[in-house]
Formats: structure tokens, sequence, C-alpha cells
């Protein structure tokens, strides 16, 4: 726990009030499936929760937004984004993942830790201020669908609607240290092309044996990158199918590759380097997610700095690379817990994450 926060918000603030609501309304949340593009129900407590609060609401699909009650035109705007849709539990839970259980100090339920918890702590550092007449900057809670799934009726949906936004504080498990930059993400399907025959004559041309030369060069290719770098693009094979029986050369075989890459590199570089070594046909998924960064000076990162935050680049993807605003990722939970059975967050994690938030933007100087 963040002792030196703690007693400077504690001052004049119930924050026991926040922490018993916000484990509440995450307890709640479990309880209510929200699948990717499955969310109206989570959204519409969501709403529910912040218009007994006092706070005035907006609402497209199953995207709920809202601002602090003293706004200034001439302030700048910071968003606070998290999601509240999840992915399927996967076979391998013993708990039921729609009922949240408390067991030593640990909240467990489908979407505890990614993202209800970075929600529901980014959720209570806004009520927070959110009657604050004092504040130096404006605040845009998003709480948002379709992160899972990259879907189009997400954030993206929502970023012409809401106000400018000067940066941004995106919600997800990262031990609440900052990822200052976060990989982007694109799929190529792959076909390697041969011809089919009998398997027991020389006949055919084996797709297969097309496809594994390519699936080689994905597998060992390096992007050139300066000395002490690391490396800018990560590509890994992730599904594969070929042949229809035992005894025919397939004529056929698909491949799927996952990408992974920073700002080192763009979309068209990495598509034309694979044009460039490789044979098969390939399409490129749309829905592509930009790398993200943000300066290490900015003022959001050396107000993190100061609370002995610590910046690190981020191998996994999220909403922030649909943000053309500096951001930074960063909530509570481990990313190492996100889709896996039995799924949980610390009860002390979503307080230390509370305190954090509320220090960090006091901390702000611009």
């Amino acid at each position: 726990m963040n002792t030196i926060s703690k007693i400077h918000l504690t001052e004049g603030n119930d924050l026991n009030h926040l922490y018993q609501e916000s484990v509440e309304l995450l307890s709640t949340l479990i309880t209510i499936p929200s699948l990717s593009g499955e969310e109206t129900s989570t959204a519409d407590h969501i709403e529910s929760f912040l218009n007994q609060h006092g706070v005035n609401t907006l609402r497209k699909h199953n995207n709920v937004w809202c601002y602090n009650k003293y706004m200034e035109a001439s302030k700048p705007t910071i968003l606070l984004n998290s999601h509240h849709d999840t992915v399927k539990p996967n076979g391998q839970y013993t708990r039921d993942p729609f009922s949240p259980t408390i067991e030593n100090e640990k909240l467990y339920g489908l979407g505890s830790n990614d993202a209800g918890g970075p929600l529901v702590t980014l959720i209570a550092t806004f009520l927070y201020f959110f009657e604050r007449k004092d504040l130096p900057f404006n605040l845009c809670l998003a709480t948002t669908a379709e992160e899972e799934t990259s879907g189009e009726l997400g954030i993206r949906d929502i970023l012409s609607d809401i106000k400018e936004i000067a940066f941004a504080i995106v919600g997800e498990p990262t031990c609440m240290q900052m990822a200052i930059a976060e990989k982007g993400s694109m799929v190529i399907d792959c076909v390697a092309k041969g011809r089919s025959g009998h398997a027991a004559r020389e006949e055919g041309d084996n797709a297969i044996y097309h496809a594994l030369k390519d699936i080689e060069w994905f597998k060992s290719y390096l992007f050139p990158i300066m000395d002490g770098e690391p490396q800018p693009v990560k590509m890994t094979v992730t599904e594969i199918k070929a042949g229809i029986q035992h005894n025919i050369v397939p004529g056929e075989c698909s491949f799927t590759v996952d990408i992974r890459f920073d700002h080192n590199y763009t979309e068209k570089e990495i598509v034309n380097t694979v044009i460039n070594h490789t044979s098969c046909d390939f399409t490129l998924r749309p829905n592509v997610l930009k790398p993200s960064y943000i300066d290490i000076l900015h003022p959001l990162v050396v107000a993190g700095l100061s609370l002995g935050r610590k910046t690190y680049l981020s191998p996994t993807s999220s909403d922030q690379g649909w943000l053309d605003m500096p951001s930074v990722k960063m909530g509570p939970g481990n990313s190492a817990r996100s889709h896996t059975a039995n799924e949980y967050i610390g009860i002390e994690e979503i307080e230390e994450g509370i305190d954090i938030y509320i220090s960090l933007l006091e901390s702000l100087s611009f």
C-alpha cells in the first residue's frame, strides 16, 4: 500500500467508502455476463451507478461516458478509460466464473482482473474528483465495450463524440506501473499453394512443404534495429490447416500469423517485408491496432515517476491502440492473470489503485 499517498488522501475524504463501493460494484459486474458484443446489461448497471451518484452520463451502444461537474473549456481534458467486456471463460475454471467470491482478500470472478479492477478504480477516482471546483484539468470517464475483440462498436466508435482529449490513462492490469509504449497488433492469413495428387505416387506438389519454408522465415526473421534496442517486430504462427485425408497430397495449406510491432516499423513496411521474403498469398485482417508511445518527459509520466512508478514497454495490445493522443496504460491487477481460469484481483490492489490514480492526478504539473 502506498502509505504516503494514503495519509495525504484521507484528509477530509471518505476513501474507505470509495474502496467499499468499488469492491461491491466489481462484485455486481462479475455476476452480469458481458462477453464482447454482449455488454448491454453491464453498460446499464454502470450507467445507473453513475446516475445514482449525480453524474449525467452519455451513451452510444454499450459505451458510457461522462465529465466532471465543473468542466471548463479552457482547461485540458484527461480521458480515464477502461472496458467492461470480458473474454469467454475457459474450460479450466473450477469456480463459477459469474459468482464473485472473496477468499484471503482476493476477489475471484471472470473479468475481475481484466479489466474490472482497473475499471472500478478509475470510476472511484472520477467520483473522488467529480465535484472539485479547483481542478486544473477536466476529466472524461469512458467505460467502453468490445475491447477484447477490437470491435467496431467499442471506444473507437465514440472518439468523435467525446470532447477534445489532451492525454489519457487506459486502465488495464499493470501492477500500477506505467506502460509508456504498447506494441501494435496485426494478423495475416496466409495460403501456400501446391497441387493435389496421390500420396503413394510421385504426383502433386505438397503445399505443406511450401508453407513450412515460409513458416520458418516467420519464426526466424529479425527486423533490422539499432544495437541494444529491443526487437521491434514479433511474428508468431498461431494456426495451421491442410489436407483432407491421409492419402492425398494437399494442394493448399493455410496458416495464420500474429504480428506485434512497435513504433519503429509501420504496417506498410512490415507487409512489404513479408511480400519480399515469402511465396505464400496472404490477406491482412482489418482492425490493425497501431503502436502507442508517450514521451518520458510528458507531465503524466513525470508525475508517475515522482510517485515511484516504473515505466516499461507493454507486449500486449489494448484500446490504447485506437487513441490519437498521448496515453499511459496503467491499472491494478497483473496482466499474467488475464484470461486465466479462476481469475482474481486483490482487495488491496483495488485500494492501492485508487490511491495511486488520485495521487497521480493531484501530482500533475502543467
